[in-house]
């Protein structure tokens, strides 16, 4: 089957939505919206804290705000990304409301506004503590409310079409990569659909599932970022992986994790050990509101040193009732467990958490591929540099998506469709034992992922992780050939795929920086030698 839209979207998260409602009533065409699964699982349904931009002008400013992320990245942020963002975000703001989204206010209407890890103010809009949600039921809502907007759900996308598969042999060094549209698994026929379009957006969220813990949901297995790649894409900043200091430690619950939000630690929470002493003071004056790679190592060093699994978060000494008021979702959480947050310290350990690098992306959210646009998590702006501070990732989203679509509006004219584009070629079958080993090597990435490629690193390690994952890209990649592709196997091609990206552009940072620590390097890349 072939299909033909004008804007074709990969991801249904914040990123995948805001830019579909941008482009849906320009007039310039019908657009198909592709989700992996259904439209409300979504890293974007997962964030809990909220959503950081300047609104109180009477204490907080644009300039405070782009100080606080280029200290959280490192100073390898790029600039002019932190300024796009900071300084269009309360329009972005302006647009979720007009969308239908709501944020938690005060009695004399402003917004309650929280504080975060890494701010100097308090500027983080929420809902409670379940934002992203809020974020997604009000935009699913708007997209399906649009006319001009075709959903795609359980649809899985294979490749991006290119000039590659037009017989062309393309290598990093083809100059004008175009793309024409992806092929698309459909769940009801089992077959490889051609979806043709005139400019496609990548929307496809994060990394997180590559390693053995995430607070991702199964899903974020960074297919955007590996089909791009192959396509011969450029991909940038991958060894920053943020890990969250802080995920509900249950050994049962793994991918996801549940997400103990830093709104909590801005509430007051205190990191603990479960003895009871603290132990931030040791590693920084901001104590448990430090930026999240100083946290993570931290606790991840705590952990090591006292042969625990977990650390712990208090918050008993806060008033009861408003705990449960401010958080209820974690609240019910943790009593389902067994444990009373509000008389009871919380276990915690680190987890995947958000992936900095991505897609490299310029202003108007374009990749190095012409007529292939990318945007959230799965793009690397030059915002998030070194270390993503909290809460600038959703706000992210909605301003790149409206640059991308602004951009993508103005210049869709001079695209036609590709109609010498081939269908897929879908011989082969699967069997249960191929199905077995596909389910073994997804655990082993993640166990090798968690163990060579995690929050601290050595050249040992990593070379380690290299040779394991050339070992499964190989074996792999001869299953692919020879078999249907299935949604397992297209995740099992993806993961590893970002496993070696992740695992290569760390090799190739000689030096401990924002989320990259690694202990041959141990020195920060601005000490003193």
């Amino acid at each position: 089957m072939i299909y033909k839209f004008d804007f074709l979207i990969i991801g249904g998260g914040v990123a995948g939505m805001s830019y579909a409602l941008k482009v849906a009533n320009s007039g310039k065409g019908k657009v198909a919206l592709v989700c992996k699964t259904t439209l409300d699982e979504t890293n974007t349904s997962k964030a809990q804290g909220g959503i950081a931009s300047v609104t109180n002008l009477k204490v907080d400013n644009f300039d405070k705000h782009i100080e606080d992320t280029m200290i959280a990245g490192d100073f390898i942020s790029d600039r002019k990304a932190v300024e796009h963002v900071v300084r269009n975000a309360p329009e972005a703001i302006n647009d979720l409301l007009q969308w239908g989204v709501n944020f938690d206010k005060k009695e004399d209407g402003s917004f309650d506004l929280h504080r975060e890890g890494g701010h100097s103010e308090f500027r983080i809009l929420h809902h409670a503590d379940d934002t992203g949600y809020e974020i997604q039921r009000g935009l699913m809502a708007a997209v399906k409310a649009n006319k001009n907007i075709t959903i795609f759900e359980n649809h899985y996308a294979v490749e991006i079409i290119t000039q590659h598969h037009l017989g062309v042999e393309v290598t990093r060094k083809t100059p004008d990569i175009e793309c024409y549209g992806a092929y698309i698994l459909n769940p009801d026929t089992q077959k490889i659909d051609t979806f043709l379009s005139r400019v496609t957006l990548m929307a496809t969220g994060g990394t997180g599932a590559v390693y053995a813990t995430t607070s991702n949901p199964n899903i974020a297995t960074g297919d955007g970022i590996a089909m791009v790649y192959r396509a011969k894409g450029t991909v940038k900043d991958m060894e920053f992986v943020q890990f969250h200091p802080t995920v509900l430690y249950n050994p049962t619950e793994t991918h996801p994790a549940f997400l103990i939000t830093e709104a909590l630690r801005g509430y007051g929470g205190i990191l603990r050990l479960p003895d009871g002493e603290e132990f931030m003071q040791k590693y920084d004056k901001r104590l448990s509101l430090a930026p999240r790679d100083i946290v993570a190592r931290a606790i991840d060093r705590e952990m090591k040193i006292h042969g625990l699994n977990h650390v712990c978060l208090d918050v008993t000494h806060k008033d009861a009732e408003e705990t449960k008021r401010q958080f209820p979702n974690i609240y019910a959480k943790c009593l389902s467990i067994g444990i009373d947050m509000t008389r009871q310290y919380i276990p915690v350990c680190p987890s995947a958490h958000y992936m900095c690098g991505g897609i490299k992306v310029n202003l108007n959210g374009e990749s190095s591929i012409k007529r292939l646009y990318a945007v959230g998590e799965c793009s690397c702006t030059g915002l998030h540099g070194g270390n993503r501070l909290a809460s600038n990732s959703l706000i992210e989203a909605v301003v790149y998506a409206k640059s991308a679509a602004e951009h993508s509006i103005k210049t869709i004219d001079n695209y036609t469709y590709n109609m010498h584009v081939p269908e897929w070629n879908d011989e082969g079958t699967m069997s249960n034992e191929e199905k077995v080993l596909i389910a073994q090597d997804e655990r082993e990435v993640g166990q090798i992922m968690s163990n060579y490629v995690g929050i601290v690193r050595s050249n040992l390690r990593l070379h380690r992780a290299w040779k394991r994952l050339d070992l499964l890209y190989e074996e792999t990649e001869e299953l692919f050939k020879r078999v249907k592709p299935t949604r397992d196997i297209c995740e099992l091609r993806n993961m590893i795929n970002v496993g070696y990206l992740i695992t290569r552009q760390a090799i190739e940072r000689k030096e401990s920086r924002g989320l990259h620590y690694t202990i041959d390097y141990p020195k920060h890349a601005y000490d003193k030698k």
